[in-house]
């Protein structure tokens, strides 16, 4: 779905962006131009943005087991 209507950029590549490294809405609105026009996009692409970062956090906090080759 396109989140920011004014630069054209949609959840996916917000969400490409932090597979990328982006870890800030100060690092979306600089590397995509997000929220730099109206302002409308800001609280749904940082709704995107937490999401994200909460299942990163999930994801290094789950135990991992050892894989053994023979």
């Amino acid at each position: 779905m396109i989140v920011c209507v004014c630069n054209n950029i949609s959840d996916r590549e917000i969400r490409q962006a932090m597979e990328l490294g982006i870890t800030s809405m100060e690092e979306l609105c600089r590397d995509l131009g997000l929220a730099t026009c109206c302002g409308q996009c800001f609280s749904c692409a940082e709704e995107i943005l937490n999401e994200h970062l909460a299942g990163a956090a999930i994801e290094e906090t789950q135990l991992k087991r050892p894989v053994f080759t023979n």
